[in-house]
């Protein structure tokens, strides 16, 4: 029995980092791609037509002002490739968004569950047409409608909750985080956490090789070092350097020890990539870097109960 995957997570809608993982396995000489959550954005830019055919928007490098037609397309497709939701709209209309929040809160949905739909197309479209299994599943910054989006695919599964056989391999996912300084939509307190591994993994056939593919990192794994914050939302300093903490779960790190899966999948902490060996158990966070519109992954080969080898890739 072997496998060999391409893993990634973290995209948080940039079109270009999603249209890389499309192609990776294809490139890498994998046979099936796992991701590992939180794959829409955040944020949407307004693209505000202050006078007939002429848009403003505020972006990364500053305030662009654009003309209808290839110059305005070429704009919303650099916001995409940044993980943002262009929205064209008028002045009258943008009054409006800014003075009521639960509007603003619906068009960012609505763009964002359009945007979701063709994602999930276009993943079924090509990874159909390439013959490669792929796993996926929300993250903690996705909002819970995701989770019925993905399920919409025909070709890739929605791998959340679930034991999915993936060459002979038994994959679980959970895509949620324990809590956040930032109120995610999908987090859990350590105890609910530990609680849902521990009916996820009751689940396993302890006969058959184990893959993890858990959101949040393991606590205290060197995966889950994270910018120390301040109570008002401030990096924490020390001698001019910013100060890193352990955020990572307790509750994963005890399902790793306890069921020791041949490997761990982990996303979550972007500026935490590298590799862990827990007992028996490799674990691994690519990191993320989808602001810069590149995709950091990781190839993983098995051959039954052993990592065979792991490459960290970007592209």
């Amino acid at each position: 029995m072997a496998l060999r995957l391409f893993y990634a997570a973290d995209i948080h809608g940039s079109e270009r980092v999603f249209r890389k993982f499309l192609n990776a396995a294809p490139f890498y000489g994998a046979s099936a791609v796992i991701f590992g959550g939180d794959i829409t954005g955040k944020a949407i830019v307004p693209l505000v037509e202050f006078e007939p055919g002429r848009f403003q928007a505020h972006v990364s490098s500053g305030v662009q002002v654009v003309d209808d037609g290839e110059a305005l397309r070429t704009l919303e497709t650099h916001v995409r490739d940044q993980g943002a939701y262009p929205y064209r709209t008028t002045p009258d209309e943008l009054a409006a968004l800014n003075a009521s929040p639960g509007l603003l809160k619906d068009v960012f949905t609505n763009v964002m569950r359009a945007t979701a739909e063709r994602w999930v197309a276009l993943a079924d479209e090509r990874l159909r047409a390439a013959g490669i299994p792929a796993l996926m599943m929300p993250g903690n910054d996705d909002e819970p409608m995701v989770k019925d989006l993905l399920a919409q695919g025909d070709w890739i599964t929605d791998a959340e909750d679930q034991v999915v056989d993936l060459g002979g391999y038994q994959v679980i996912s959970f895509g949620c985080s324990t809590t956040t300084p930032w109120h995610s939509p999908r987090e859990v307190t350590e105890s609910e956490m530990g609680a849902h591994l521990d009916g996820l993994t009751a689940r396993l056939d302890t006969a058959r090789p184990v893959i993890f593919n858990f959101h949040d990192p393991p606590r205290d794994s060197g995966l889950d070092l994270a910018y120390k914050m301040t109570p008002d939302m401030r990096v924490e300093m020390a001698g001019g350097q910013p100060l890193l903490a352990a955020v990572g779960s307790a509750s994963v790190r005890a399902a790793i020890a306890r069921e020791q899966p041949v490997l761990s999948l982990h996303g979550h902490i972007h500026e935490s990539r590298g590799v862990a060996k827990l007992g028996r158990t490799l674990a691994i966070n690519p990191g993320s870097a989808y602001s810069d519109g590149t995709l950091q992954g990781v190839v993983v080969s098995l051959e039954g109960e052993k990592v065979v080898g792991q490459q960290f890739v970007t592209g």
